[in-house]
């Protein structure tokens, strides 16, 4: 019996509006899936993790559902990491030798690891060490360096760091909801491992997840990854500068977003009428169209302006060559792909999950990439022998 237990990926996304769950089966290579469920978060404020019991009751709940659906039991899962508290920074790691030598594996991965044990600023813990390329001898760009013959080795590796604290909280939460934790993720780099094929990597690429109180990015050059960031702008903002310019209560502001919102003007009938609720004492009141799309539009243009900035410091801006990628609940807003287009002159696209059979069409939105690119990095992490690596990103690139 105990043979014939399926081989499961679970990956949570803990956000602050919603915490979704999804369970994958990994039968030799191939992933099918099997369930998901999505509960109201709690616990949080402003983006922040601020009651981890909250926390931790989400999770569970999330869990819970996902396992009664499938009749299935949880052993670990693979948990989103985002919010403000996200930083990124190139680093570099020297391996000197005594003499000239063929490179082993463990000696590149040696390399690779020196970066780790660099110091860090208070409160800051690693997350991520993704490797970019090799210097050896003084030539660089190398990305397959094994077998190649030195003196001189140098990694060059993108970091991605979070708050040692409020990874611990998040951590914590999951323990205390008896999950086991196989691995913490930047999500929008498991939102890009489930939506952007290798061969896109290549051409450069962004993935821009919107959440609801932050914005998470990711940007490929090549294989290499060349900037993590998050800014401090998400769906929420957006619905209280409707809540704000029309006068509305957060939830009628919220809805109106969604059901007569657009990122930009001229796409919607924008000389249309729209009724504002008001309080029970008062009468409806009505608004153009226009106006709330005014609204979205000044939000939507702040919020890319800021990601170009982003890419021109990196030196991105024209080279994305296969363009931005949308993830996160914020991408559903009507306009948010014409607006990336117009921002950042390049195409824009949804990211949606690939490669897992059996994908339901109620879950292709953008608002369910981070969890399956969670669940996907679970089976991943299974495929390549189980365990949380020292180096994630590491096994893919020298292996």
């Amino acid at each position: 019996m105990f043979a014939n237990k399926p081989r499961l990926a679970v990956g949570v996304d803990a956000g602050s509006a919603f915490t979704r769950c999804v369970i994958l089966q990994l039968d030799d290579g191939y992933l099918k899936y099997l369930c998901h469920s999505e509960i109201e978060s709690a616990g949080w404020s402003k983006g922040r993790l601020t009651d981890h019991l909250a926390v931790q009751s989400s999770i569970r709940s999330a869990v819970e559902a996902a396992e009664d659906k499938a009749s299935v039991s949880v052993d670990g899962v693979v948990l989103g990491i985002g919010g403000s508290c996200v930083e990124g920074s190139n680093r570099c790691g020297l391996y000197e030798f005594a003499r000239r030598r063929r490179l082993a594996q463990d000696q590149v991965a040696f390399a690779v690891e020196r970066v780790s044990k660099g110091r860090l600023d208070d409160d800051r813990m690693i997350l991520e060490v993704l490797p970019q390329d090799f210097t050896l001898d003084g030539r660089g760009g190398y990305r397959q360096p094994v077998g190649s013959m030195c003196s001189r080795l140098e990694a060059n590796v993108y970091l991605i760091t979070t708050s040692q604290r409020e990874h611990d909280m998040m951590l914590e939460a999951a323990h205390l909801s008896h999950v086991a934790v196989e691995e913490t993720i930047f999500e929008p780099v498991a939102s890009a491992y489930a939506s952007i094929l290798p061969t896109e990597r290549r051409g450069g690429v962004a993935l821009i997840d919107i959440g609801w109180h932050s914005t998470g990015m990711v940007v490929y050059d090549g294989d290499a990854l060349v900037l993590a960031k998050s800014l401090p702008v998400g769906g929420d903002h957006f619905t209280r500068d409707v809540a704000f310019g029309l006068k509305a209560a957060y939830e009628d502001a919220e809805l109106l977003k969604i059901e007569y919102g657009c990122a930009i003007l001229g796409l919607t009938a924008d000389n249309s009428l729209i009724e504002v609720p008001s309080p029970e004492d008062r009468e409806p009141r009505e608004a153009r169209r226009r106006t709330l799309n005014e609204i979205l539009e000044a939000r939507a243009e702040e919020l890319f302006y800021n990601i170009k900035n982003e890419l021109v410091q990196v030196g991105m801006d024209q080279c994305l060559l296969e363009g931005v990628v949308l993830t996160g609940g914020g991408a559903l807003l009507n306009g948010m792909c014409d607006m990336a287009e117009r921002m950042l002159n390049c195409p824009a696209r949804n990211g949606l999950v690939v490669g897992v059979e059996a994908w339901p069409d109620e879950l292709n939105y953008p608002a369910w990439t981070a969890a399956g690119g969670l669940a996907m990095y679970s089976a991943r992490l299974k495929s390549n022998g189980g365990g949380r690596k020292k180096a994630p990103g590491l096994v893919g690139l020298i292996k």
